[in-house]
């Protein structure tokens, strides 16, 4: 019997990767680098000390050189083996989770202890971060107090709230809001939150808009003589409401 001849496989004598990272834990597996971020190699090479060259950092937005080959993804450490370097297994669960997204360094404590790491080994590779940049509660502390500001419209409170949420130190949360906010930019930003909420409501009864507006307010961290002195004032010149 004549057997067709047989095409090939064009992938046999070309090594493959690794399996991609799982997305467990809610962290995300590896995705195509864009402009403005470090892959994970880059993450791994910064955390053990290694100098980036340039096209290891190509993923950098600016850089001219065309991105360097990914390496293949770490591999669960989970299911690494029980003769594992804790400290690597410990580097590669930091740096999973600061690629998916910025933490404080009490957020990367808590997930290296949820996955078993000894108390130790969490300090030493915790603290190694810190010293390459990787780890930064006052940046990440002036980064949230920026965010939540602007995208949710958060006053003082409500931030601070926020950061003992992420588990950022009492100090370094104080000097990111006297950093980033004032007393002016706090009125400014509910003054906009109200006159925004205002276009929704016409027709109601001014005491009803008043109570929905200091509640939106409330929720949000506003003090409550800030909230009314802001209601009143729009209210009153609110064509709705103008007072003779």
């Amino acid at each position: 019997m004549n057997h067709a001849p047989q095409t090939p496989d064009p992938d046999a004598s070309t090594p493959r990767r690794g399996p991609a990272l799982p997305a467990g834990d809610g962290e995300p597996g590896p995705s195509p680098v864009r402009s403005g971020e470090v892959d994970m190699e880059s993450l791994r090479r910064i955390a053990a000390g290694e100098e980036l060259s340039a096209s290891a950092g190509a993923g950098v937005a600016g850089a001219s050189a065309p991105p360097a080959p990914r390496a293949p993804a770490p591999e669960d450490p989970a299911r690494q083996d029980a003769g594992a370097d804790p400290h690597e297994v410990a580097r590669v669960i930091v740096l999973r989770q600061l690629a998916a997204a910025p933490r404080s360094r009490k957020q990367l404590e808590d997930k290296l202890a949820q996955r078993g790491c000894e108390p130790a080994v969490a300090a030493e590779v915790l603290d190694r971060m810190e010293q390459v940049g990787l780890v930064d509660d006052a940046a990440y502390a002036q980064m949230l107090v920026r965010s939540q500001q602007q995208g949710r419209g958060l006053a003082r409170r409500g931030l601070a709230h926020e950061l003992r949420k992420k588990g950022v130190p009492e100090e370094i949360a104080r000097d990111a809001l006297a950093t980033e906010l004032s007393a002016d930019g706090e009125r400014a930003r509910a003054e906009e939150l109200v006159a925004k909420k205002l276009r929704t409501m016409s027709g109601l009864d001014r005491q009803v808009k008043t109570r929905r507006l200091a509640g939106m307010l409330a929720r949000k961290g506003y003090p409550g003589e800030l909230a009314y002195s802001v209601i009143r004032e729009a209210l009153d010149q609110d064509p709705e409401h103008q007072r003779d």
